[in-house]
């Protein structure tokens, strides 16, 4: 049976109210006192009372030595009563130079490495004290600045906040995951954030674009390049949100390439691992060797050693940037306990100008302290002169009288504290030249009060002195930009075609749409076996990283990597199975070449245009149409241009018609019909009587060699004069003998001494 007494003193509440509640209260305990920097001080509650209890402790930057174990000691066991391990990490983080920007602690022992910066030896075997900057946190700590609250069991006292002499919070930035929410905030050069703070006091309405005149940007601890642009950067600012990107610095030095500066928390010994793996996939046939070079006078040296001097180390290392931790994108979160105790994403201009209020509202207190101390010692000081000014008879009445406190104070209207004063003077103070200290005593202190008074009365005097106190400390703790701000062109992974080697290639396409690749460029595809009534149709000279492009009868061109075709071991296999082309359609011609070279693409009606090798390309199976050619007709083989401006077009009809007219006269398009090249009459194009047979693109040194059944004619560029026309013309007859053209080909001259890239079948 339920106790009456106990029932009446219960609570009854729903578990959904009492988890949601709980839940909320661990939420804020988590964001306010755990992980989230305040905007005030920048520390998190743990790093805070690290700091101070090294400064209870006396361990100044000039201060000897002592095991961090006692540090850690006294935090968990007066301060922060959580794991000492946790703590001790705290500790680890703020003493580590690539952690932190502007570390607070100074460790000697092993205190980890930028590779793994939780290698770092147990806290009884190291030792810290406090940097020269930790100060700045520090010093004005006993001067009424801050409010000091019971620590978790109420036997002693701790800060609430620390009262930064500078903007800690983006000085050193900091990261934290709390509940629902997550802060990272980077570091920024002093320098630069004291010049924007001083701008923002002269103009409290500067915008963030403003502000950016003065920070360029983050400023991380390691050398590398921030390559985020300039637009980003005030974008994230703006919002408080974004990501900046930081990239490896790098030298060639006797053909090695040498990483000196990685990005921000990344481990060198990673990256080398990432470029191992690579490697030993053989997904960097260009990298023969690796080695780490690092050691104390050079932190960072990483060489990477090409397997040529012919190697293009700007590709490689775009490669490597895109697959490596060589670039390093850092999130972007500017979450933070603002003066209002509430956590809050903030701008820029926000954020300075919240700490600016924090700074101010510190230095009045300051001021104000210090002003309360010297009215009470003035009060003091004008106790002593009265008793100075009546020495005998303050002497008299302390000797004669019973309870002399209270005659002095009934005789000179003195205050009690005025009173205990005279009372607490040694002999040795009644001396005349005391009279004069006080005097001189005095005289300092009213003018001390008069300044703070004017300097507190004064919105521009303390403004003034604000500003003095951040340029001080900007000379006494600044120091260069260490992570330069610059544009680089974004990274780009090799493809699978740049990882191959660049071997010669001979892609031989017989007469019933059969390809293969036989290695060289010297192989003979006449000599190579075919099926049973198959033979050889036209092949090109290429290489193992380029594409092949193969046209149909249609106009419509369909693209294969070269590497992916089977070798002229066997006798290949059949363009169909890879592509999908039209009912009826057959394969007329093909190429091979790199993405910008160009050809001149025609149709046997006699039309034709310039296109430029991406522009044929396609990963659809169906191909893409690219020639538009008329019902009946077929597409030509295409033939590669060099130099538009001073090549010419050669166009034969199969009754033996020649024109030759400068190739400049065609246009350049991604698709189409194109124009006319050669005229033939309609009524013979439509029964096939009369067409464009043959087409070849020569230069003022080739010859043309034209053949017909067994004879064949050698036309020199001179000889050619004859059959100069304007485009679209019919062109004049042939010699006696060549009415019937069986094929066309050239006599490259001593500008092109090279190969051609085609050879034809009878």
């Amino acid at each position: 049976m339920t106790d009456p007494n106990i029932a009446a003193n219960t609570e009854t509440i729903s578990l959904t109210a009492f988890t949601e509640g709980a839940y909320l209260n661990y939420a804020m305990y988590v964001i306010n006192d755990r992980a989230l920097p305040h905007i005030g001080d920048g520390l998190k509650p743990v790093q805070r009372r690290i700091v101070f209890a090294m400064s209870e402790l006396r361990l100044g930057a000039d201060a000897k030595f002592m095991k961090s174990a006692r540090t850690v000691g006294d935090v968990i066991g007066k301060y922060h009563p959580h794991g000492d391990s946790a703590s001790y990490e705290a500790m680890v983080l703020m003493a580590q130079s690539f952690s932190y920007r502007y570390p607070l602690v100074d460790g000697q022992g092993n205190w980890g490495s930028p590779d793994d910066p939780k290698s770092f030896a147990a806290m009884r075997y190291t030792e810290s004290r406090l940097t020269r900057y930790a100060s700045v946190l520090l010093e004005e700590l006993g001067q009424g600045t801050v409010q000091f609250i019971p620590n978790f069991d109420g036997t002693m006292e701790e800060p609430v906040l620390l009262p930064a002499r500078l903007p800690n919070i983006l000085l050193n930035g900091g990261s934290g995951i709390a509940v629902g929410m997550a802060t990272d905030i980077p570091p920024h050069n002093i320098n630069e954030v004291v010049s924007a703070c001083i701008h923002l006091l002269d103009q409290p309405r500067a915008t963030v674009a403003d502000l950016c005149e003065h920070i360029q940007g983050p400023d991380f601890p390691t050398e590398a390049e921030i390559i985020s642009s300039k637009a980003d950067i005030r974008q994230i600012y703006e919002t408080g949100r974004g990501a900046i990107r930081t990239r490896a610095v790098y030298e060639v030095e006797d053909g090695d390439i040498v990483i000196t500066a990685i990005p921000f928390q990344v481990s060198g010994t990673k990256i080398l691992e990432q470029i191992a793996a690579q490697m030993q996939a053989k997904k960097l046939p260009m990298v023969v060797d690796l080695r780490d070079e690092s050691d104390h006078e050079n932190p960072t040296r990483i060489v990477i050693v090409p397997r040529s001097n012919r190697i293009d180390v700007p590709g490689l290392m775009a490669h490597l940037f895109a697959t490596t931790d060589l670039e390093r994108t850092h999130r972007v979160n500017f979450n933070m306990i603002g003066l209002d105790g509430r956590p809050r994403v903030k701008p820029l201009n926000v954020m300075l100008s919240e700490w600016l209020t924090f700074r101010t509202d510190t230095v009045v207190r300051r001021l104000t302290y210090r002003l309360e101390k010297i009215l009470a010692r003035l009060h003091i000081l004008e106790g002593l002169m009265i008793a100075y000014l009546n020495l005998d008879e303050v002497i008299r009445i302390i000797r004669t009288e019973d309870k002399p406190k209270q005659v002095l104070m009934a005789n000179y209207a003195l205050s009690e504290i005025q009173a205990d004063a005279i009372l607490d003077l040694r002999l040795r103070q009644l001396a005349k030249l005391e009279e004069m200290k006080i005097r001189g005593e005095q005289d300092e202190l009213s003018t001390e009060r008069a300044d703070i008074e004017k300097t507190l009365g004064s919105p521009a005097r303390l403004k003034t002195m604000v500003k003095k106190e951040l340029t001080r400390d900007a000379s006494d703790f600044g120091d260069s930009r260490r992570s330069p701000i610059v544009s680089r062109a974004e990274a780009q992974a090799f493809s699978d075609k740049d990882l191959l080697s660049t071997e010669a290639l001979t892609i031989v396409l017989s007469e019933m749409g059969w390809v293969r690749a036989a290695r060289g460029h010297d192989t003979d595809p006449r000599e190579l076996s075919y099926r049973s009534g198959d033979g050889f149709f036209k092949a090109v000279r290429g290489r193992s990283n380029q594409d092949v492009v193969f046209f149909d009868s249609t106009g419509r061109a369909y693209t294969l990597a070269a590497h992916t075709l089977p070798t002229a071991r066997g006798q290949g296999e059949p363009l169909t199975g890879r592509t999908n082309p039209p009912s009826g359609a057959h394969f007329t011609g093909l190429v091979c070449a790199d993405k910008d070279q160009q050809f001149l693409l025609a149709s046997d009606a006699g039309y034709g245009f310039v296109a430029t090798m991406s522009d044929l390309q396609s990963k659809n199976k169906a191909g893409k149409s690219v020639i538009s050619v008329p019902s009946g007709g077929v597409v030509l083989q295409p033939q590669a241009v060099t130099d538009m401006a001073n090549e010419f077009v050669a166009a034969v009809s199969n009754e033996g018609r020649l024109l030759i007219f400068p190739l400049s006269e065609l246009p350049v398009l991604p698709r189409g019909k194109g124009v006319k090249i050669m005229n033939i009459p309609k009524t013979l194009l439509a029964d096939r009587l009369e067409f464009m047979a043959h087409l070849v693109v020569l230069t003022a040194t080739d010859t043309l060699v034209v053949m017909s059944g067994k004879r064949h004619i050698n036309l020199k560029f001179d000889d050619l004069q004859h059959y100069r026309g304007e485009r679209a013309r019919r062109g004049l007859k042939l010699p006696r003998g060549f009415q019937k053209v069986d094929k066309v080909e050239l006599l490259k001259g001593t500008a092109h001494g090279a190969a051609p890239p085609l050879v034809e079948g009878s």
